[in-house]
């Protein structure tokens, strides 16, 4: 990847380098508070595990629906403006669902709220990443796995302050709404920073709508979109088995404490996030193929750990080569798509409308035959989806006519 930033604007690209970090980390954050206070819902609402499971399905329901459309949204007002308007969509969402959780008690609202909240995270998901890979391209280095970190990082601080709401008894009403309110202060701020629409869509009605409705239904016909795509969604099912199962694996499977689950957990994101620190150099280093190739069969074998080994120690370690192998192909993923920027807005959404289903499909499928073998064999999986997935891992090389 070869610099392409002139010297006159490399202050420009910095700021949008640094605002694309905030935004990846507050969309991490919002999304890390609201997990945390789940269990306070279900208390208010008194739910069941199962009806439970169905409430949360609406924030990804709501996710899954935006992402066919962002693309479009993005085209016609740009990365900064859209991320505005969904930082402002998804902390209506939280409002209503801290209102109706714990001030009215009302099933029917909460789940409205959490449909508006996944709609504005995810349209915000794919503004973030499209404008993501504007700024690596002018900087000529591979940086989108860092921008992903800084969303894993801030998903862990949301989790540790809504922890620290929960315990100081802070009500669902006040919390949820007023993270809404600090994530859409700091998304406008760090939006401010981002490149010019002009130069990274055509925002600003340069296209017709019909134009952008053509363009959205081609990148939906194209193989090598395709393909990233189910790419991304097994990444994407790797990475929501490990948040949604690791923890009650280790309970169930090995018999080691809730807290201890919850340590274990965070052996995966560090593990994750150490990679998508470090990674970005061995992707300049030796390009996407052979280091995808290698950090997937890395997690197949750190889950096969994980669930295969006799002793609690080494079965941890395994979980941290999961999360270490499983860091890159989901930024990796989104860059690929966005590898013409003309195109990025239409082929971003396509993938991840693609990339999503695996949060609506992880939970039920792993849940159904944890029921039958158990909870922690229920995991393995995961390293055969993720062996498939190497086959796919050739449609995230750049296009020939980027090197021309």
């Amino acid at each position: 990847m070869s610099s392409v930033v002139a010297p006159a604007a490399a202050r420009s690209v910095l700021a949008a380098r640094t605002g694309v970090v905030v935004v990846f980390a507050l969309n991490g954050f919002v999304i890390g508070s609201w997990f945390a206070r789940v269990p306070a819902v279900r208390e208010a609402l008194d739910l069941s595990a199962g009806r439970l499971g169905l409430l949360l399905l609406a924030m990804s329901v709501g996710a899954v629906v935006a992402m066919p459309v962002s693309g479009l949204v993005v085209q016609r007002l740009g990365t900064a403006r859209t991320v505005v308007v969904a930082a402002l969509t998804l902390s209506v969402g939280l409002l209503v669902t801290g209102v109706c959780a714990s001030a009215v008690g009302w099933l029917p609202g909460v789940a409205v709220g959490l449909f508006v909240f996944g709609y504005g995270t995810g349209t915000c998901d794919v503004a973030m990443n499209i404008e993501g890979a504007a700024v690596e391209r002018r900087l000529g280095r591979t940086v989108m796995p860092r921008f992903h970190a800084a969303w894993s990082l801030g998903s862990v601080a949301g989790a540790g302050l809504g922890a620290v709401a929960a315990e100081a008894g802070l009500v669902l009403a006040f919390h949820l709404p007023l993270v809404g309110v600090a994530v859409l202060v700091g998304m406008v701020f760090g939006a401010r920073g981002f490149l010019p629409a002009a130069e990274t869509t055509s925002a600003g009605g340069k296209v017709s709508p019909a134009t952008r409705h053509r363009s959205l239904l081609a990148a939906w016909r194209e193989p090598r979109t395709l393909l990233i795509g189910l790419f991304v969604l097994v990444a994407a099912f790797s990475e929501g088995s490990a948040t949604d199962w690791v923890a009650i694996a280790f309970v169930d499977g090995y018999g080691v404490s809730e807290a201890a689950g919850a340590v274990v957990f965070g052996m995966f994101v560090v593990g994750m996030t150490t990679g998508r620190t470090a990674g970005t150099l061995a992707l300049d280093r030796w390009g996407r193929v052979p280091v995808l190739t290698g950090a997937i069969l890395l997690a197949v074998a750190g889950v096969s750990v994980a669930v295969l080994a006799e002793s609690e120690p080494v079965a941890a370690v395994g979980v941290a080569l999961w999360g270490l192998g499983g860091s890159l192909s989901f930024p990796v993923g989104m860059s690929a798509a966005a590898d013409e920027e003309e195109r990025a807005p239409a082929r971003v959404s396509v993938v991840a409308a693609i990339g999503y289903t695996a949060f609506l499909a992880d939970p039920p499928l792993l849940g159904l035959i944890g029921d039958r073998v158990g909870t922690l064999h229920a995991l393995l999986v995961v390293p055969i989806l993720l062996l498939l997935s190497v086959a796919l891992v050739p449609a995230t090389r750049p296009p020939r006519e980027l090197h021309d």
